[in-house]
């Protein structure tokens, strides 16, 4: 006979609770009932000037969805990115192996952000990264380029015992108070005073930056060595000598490679392009992240992360809430992975010197484009003052109400007609800049030309929707005066 079985307690879970289904928030139907809204939601709870100015150029487009180096509107026309999110996407948009890699980390279900542990990735972000620059020790990785350059400024000011650091007129290393203190154009200070007492000099002014250093208070000098507001390289041979002239005095070399690092120019950082130049700390962002997750490192010698992490009390001296997180380091490890495995760096020299070849053999035909210039896949293009009485008038014209207005009027129909995004180098500059994904070839290279010639063929026309444009921009600048 069967003996009754006795009542018992449910075994204790040993694993996690299972996920419950998503009930309340569904991402694609939002999308779907509210994605018509987007300007007037950014007009009335973000930024108020974003949508106006892109009502005002024509750049109020309804982009649906993107890959590689392309955009897609809701009609299916294609746009040719070569602007890469401020060169944020430096391996195009969703590459497949950094999404991959991002689905992975995320079933991974990782005890992230414990602050009391030590994952590995990003201990291996950090030595794969470190092996591009073998004369560094370490990494701090934080969020945002603007905090590289932070964490370069408070790591250099500690290590060296003195407070001041230089910078080059017209650079621009971030937007918080200390990287905002080294940024060489007003426009972005004026209103935040007071800053760091920092100073600027001249690129390229050897003798200034020797002045400055005799003072005695200098803890470093930062400097990008392609300006991303112009495209201004540094001199040959001004880094390695700046670096001497630093060192003499025992400062440091700050490379600031936030948007010229991770094979923009040719090379995986554009200092590498001078010979013995050997930045004490660098900073690096945007492309790293793969585009998808917020990432940043600043890179430095051993020397100088022993004396900022000196003893067990200063551990957490310098921190980031989010730096170091699972998927911007698991986003990093792709993004350098592919980078090696495609050959991205040589890419981006090969096509970026077709580019700049085929941009410059235009220089003789068009007596409105003045230079091009630039390393790999930055490149700025130019304009000024042209010799024709007809063109000299109304490029006068421009000019007296807002300088930059004729750069605009070229951006512009370059979306407009030929659907590809550009953007003006800075403001107050007639300067195109370029910083296309890494990844593109010789059929975009064709498409940009041939786009950029009939853009040019119909400025020098005299006539046209184009100086019409024109007038419009004038109209613009004199009512914002």
């Amino acid at each position: 006979m069967t003996q009754p079985t006795e009542a018992r307690e449910p075994a204790p879970r040993t694993g996690p609770a299972p996920v419950a289904e998503p009930k309340d928030f569904d991402l694609a139907t939002l999308l779907a009932e509210r994605g018509a809204e987007r300007y007037e939601l950014h007009a009335k709870y973000v930024n108020p000037q974003l949508p106006r100015m892109l009502h005002t150029i024509g750049f109020d487009k309804f982009y649906e969805r993107a890959e590689g180096a392309h955009f897609w509107d809701a009609e299916g026309n294609d746009y040719l990115d070569m602007l890469a999110g401020f060169g944020v996407m430096g391996l195009g948009r969703h590459h497949p192996v950094v999404r991959k890699t991002l689905h992975d980390v995320l079933d991974a279900s990782l005890a992230d952000l414990t602050r009391f542990d030590c994952q590995p990735l990003p201990g291996l972000l950090a030595e794969r990264l470190l092996t591009h620059s073998p004369h560094l020790d370490r990494v701090f990785f934080g969020n945002s380029g603007t905090e590289a350059v932070e964490t370069a400024l408070k790591f250099a000011r500690y290590a060296t015992g003195k407070k001041r650091v230089l910078y080059a007129s017209h650079a621009f290393h971030g937007l918080t108070t200390g990287s905002l203190s080294v940024n060489g154009e007003d426009s972005f200070r004026d209103g935040f005073a007071p800053l760091l007492p920092d100073t600027a000099i001249p690129l390229g002014d050897l003798d200034a930056l020797e002045r400055e250093l005799k003072k005695g208070d200098v803890a470093g000098f930062v400097v990008e060595p392609i300006q991303g507001k112009g495209v201004h390289e540094t001199p040959p041979g001004f880094l390695r000598a700046a670096q001497d002239l630093l060192h003499k005095h025992k400062a440091l070399l700050i490379a600031d490679e936030v948007q010229t690092g991770m094979g923009r120019t040719g090379a995986f950082y554009a200092y590498q392009h001078e010979a013995g130049v050997e930045p004490d700390l660098v900073c690096v962002a945007k492309a790293l992240s793969g585009g998808y997750v917020p990432v940043s490192a600043t890179l430095g010698k051993d020397w100088i992360f022993k004396k900022v992490y000196s003893s067990m009390d200063r551990v957490l001296v310098h921190s980031a809430s989010f730096g170091a997180n699972a998927q911007a380091m698991a986003a990093g490890l792709a993004v350098l992975s592919v980078m090696e495995n495609d050959k991205v760096v040589e890419n981006a020299r090969r096509t970026g010197d077709l580019l700049k070849q085929r941009l410059t053999d235009l220089i003789p035909k068009y007596e409105l484009l003045h230079d091009v210039r630039g390393r790999g896949l930055m490149i700025g293009i130019e304009f000024g003052r042209p010799n024709s009485l007809k063109l000299r008038s109304r490029w006068t014209m421009l000019q007296a109400a807002r300088k930059g207005l004729f750069a605009q009027m070229v951006v512009v129909p370059l979306l407009q007609k030929h659907r590809i995004l550009t953007q003006v180098s800075g403001d107050f500059l007639e300067v195109i800049k370029l910083i296309p994904p890494l990844t593109i070839g010789e059929p975009e290279v064709d498409r940009f030309v041939e786009a950029f010639t009939a853009v040019m063929d119909d400025a020098h026309g005299g006539g046209g929707l184009m100086w019409d444009f024109g007038k419009t921009l004038v109209k613009q600048a004199v009512a914002n005066r």
